[in-house]
């Protein structure tokens, strides 16, 4: 899901800013263990769900990393 407007960078503090930093972090980490847990799968379906929620999670910090620009 793509932020329909960037962050405006002059409107939001250091708390907020911190906040994006930590969400970012954790949906970074989401896409390294779900990609982790998908190689360990055999079954494919498993497979690829954990497959796809780590891409999901990769867009997702991405979009935000985006949105900051």
């Amino acid at each position: 899901m793509a932020l329909k407007n960037s962050i405006n960078l002059g409107n939001i503090n250091q708390m907020e800013l911190q906040s994006l930093r930590e969400i970012i972090g954790a949906h970074q980490t989401m896409a390294c263990k779900f990609d982790f847990y998908s190689n360990q799968c055999e079954d494919p379906n498993i497979k690829n769900l954990f497959k796809q929620s780590g891409q999901d999670s990769e867009t997702t910090a991405t979009n935000l990393i985006n949105s900051l620009k």
